[in-house]
């Protein structure tokens, strides 16, 4: 469905931000937005942990966020969740209440996939042009840098650095003096090694900032005419004096010069010194600045999915090249598995399971590509831990947990409610692939699914269940491993004069 009202939600480490566009010709007109300085990664302890302040600030923002989108529908709104809450042990619980409270699902992004969408935000407020280009995005908790071309990211790279953890660490009460920041910016300079060849031997033509740090570091330079020449952006020489004003004065607040936002004061030094490093690092000696950022991005990709143009199938071709899954045999299963669904839900089923069951029956042999042996095994740990753009963590985490559940034992997916409908998409998945054991274009026998009151039940012909002793003998195995979870599996031989 195409909605002519969007929303996008940036639960990043410094700020939320929720940005509300109209779709116009395939063009989003930003209609609204709201913002909150929540400073979720502040609330982080040593140990990992969201403490209850930072917590209550953060569902504080995102009753008023939710408050703005009552009314809209669920697929219209898309909520991702960035470095803080990647980090956060307890983050689980966190989010839970935050969804109740927002009245929508939220997804915490990989570091790479933040970047894909920084870029594409990024990307679609610039002019165009035919270069490439590096976008670089200093957040509260991480630095995403990437090397794109138009719309299409070429290089994506997310960095454990952010000014809102590099300012607590180094900058205690917002001190500055030339050791902290010399401190800072080479614990910065240390991070960008993992990345500054590669990307140098890229190379690019225009470097663009984007979000709060970059725009607050700007607004300074050209506010109080720092850079040479009256540039606009930031260069090289604006930053380094922008860094002696502000270890002369001993603080941001102290500078007394025009444009520092207080919202950005207590998050200034951390920025002001990765950005430096940045400069160095990569050699650049001037830096634009885009409004579009990663809500940008993530209504952008809204909208592709909208128009059938979702990167998730595109990383699900990938993967299946990248791990020589057969192909013929996957689609085989993938028919299959569609079609119990289909039968257990008595009609359509609903699109994000089947997309997800797609997916995981495109996907359920990449293990074999590490090892035949519990090849569903290492499948769920590539899909668990592999960068997958377009997808979330928590659909990698479902996904994975299709992939490993398609063979084999059933405990090992205890932690699904029993009634959780995952376990329908597993029987699905478990089946196509028994049924298909013969990896050839044979046609299978007249079967049917229906829901048992504790499981499922399949009819079967007897006949065909004679004549095939090795898959009769795997269903029947099949019915113990249900039975162990407390779930029913049944195969019952239908006789030819029982048909009808």
């Amino acid at each position: 469905m195409v909605y002519e009202t969007i929303a996008a939600i940036d639960l990043g480490s410094n700020s939320f931000r929720l940005q509300v566009g109209r779709v116009v010709d395939d063009q989003i007109y930003p209609l609204d937005s709201l913002k909150s300085a929540v400073r979720l990664a502040s609330g982080l302890s040593p140990d990992k942990r969201l403490d209850d302040a930072s917590q209550r600030r953060a569902l504080e923002a995102l009753a008023v966020f939710g408050e703005r989108l009552r009314g809209f529908d669920r697929g219209a709104v898309r909520a991702v969740a960035t470095n803080t809450l990647r980090v956060a042990k307890n983050a689980p619980e966190f989010i839970e209440q935050a969804e109740k409270v927002l009245g929508f699902p939220i997804e915490v992004i990989a570091g790479r996939e933040e970047a894909r969408l920084i870029y594409i935000g990024a990307s679609h407020s610039l002019p165009a042009a035919a270069h490439k280009r590096l976008v670089v995005d200093i957040g509260g908790g991480s630095t995403e840098f990437i090397i794109g071309k138009r719309h299409e990211p070429q290089a994506m790279e997310s960095l454990y650095m952010g000014c809102v953890s590099y300012s607590q660490r180094y900058f205690p009460g917002g001190r500055m003096d030339r050791k902290r920041l010399r401190e800072a910016q080479v614990a910065a300079a240390q991070e960008l090694e993992l990345i500054a060849h590669d990307y140098l031997r890229l190379g690019w033509k225009e470097a663009v900032g984007s979000s709060g740090t970059a725009r607050a570091i700007a607004d300074v330079l050209e506010m109080n005419a720092l850079n040479p020449g009256d540039e606009g952006g930031i260069t090289r020489e604006g930053l380094e004096r922008f860094c002696a004003l502000l270890i002369k004065a001993g603080s941001p607040e102290a500078t007394q010069l025009a444009g520092i936002r207080t919202d950005r004061l207590p998050v200034l030094p951390g920025g002001v010194a990765i950005m430096s490093a940045v400069f160095e690092e990569l050699e650049l000696e001037r830096m634009t600045y885009s409004e579009g950022a990663l809500r940008l991005g993530v209504l952008y990709d809204q909208l592709g999915r909208f128009h059938h143009h979702d990167l998730r199938d595109a990383t699900v071709t990938h993967f299946m090249r990248r791990y020589q899954a057969d192909a013929g045999q996957a689609e085989r299963v993938r028919e299959t598995a569609v079609a119990v669904l289909e039968q257990l839900a008595g009609g359509p089923p609903a699109e994000g399971d089947l997309q997800l069951l797609s997916w995981a029956a495109r996907l359920h042999e990449i293990g074999i590509s590490v090892a035949h042996n519990a090849y569903h095994k290492h499948g769920a740990y590539i899909l668990s831990y592999a960068d997958m753009p377009g997808f979330s963590r928590k659909d990698q985490a479902r996904l994975a947990a299709l992939v490993l559940g398609h063979r084999g034992k059933l405990e090992k997916l205890q932690s699904l409610a029993s009634e959780d409908v995952q376990w329908d998409l597993v029987f699905c998945l478990r089946l196509a692939a028994l049924l298909h054991r013969s990896r050839d274009e044979r046609a299978l026998p007249a079967w049917r699914v229906k829901r048992h009151p504790r499981g499922y039940r399949l009819e079967l012909p007897a006949a065909w269940l004679a004549g095939n002793p090795w898959t009769a003998a795997a269903l029947r195995e099949g019915e113990g491993y249900w039975q162990r979870i407390g779930l029913q599996f049944q195969v019952e031989a239908v006789r030819e004069k029982e048909k009808g």
